[in-house]
């Protein structure tokens, strides 16, 4: 029974080469693609501005607490 399932998978996975990817399908999935990928390096970019910027706030009100004990 395994013989017959590995023979059968190996032989479908030639077939795969043939099918087009999923963007290529659908012009709405290509655009979200590449909408996520513009999002993906936005996001990054900003992340550590953010993150700076947080942690101007809030060290001050931090630091000012701890000392109050």
């Amino acid at each position: 029974m395994l013989e017959l399932f590995f023979a059968v998978a190996f032989s479908a996975v030639p077939l795969t080469l043939y099918i087009p990817p999923v963007r290529s399908l659908s012009l709405f999935a290509g655009s979200f693609q590449q909408l996520l990928r513009h999002i993906t390096v936005y996001v990054l970019h900003i992340c550590p501005r953010l993150r700076l910027a947080f942690s101007r706030i809030f060290t001050p009100i931090l630091r000012s607490q701890f000392r109050a004990r």
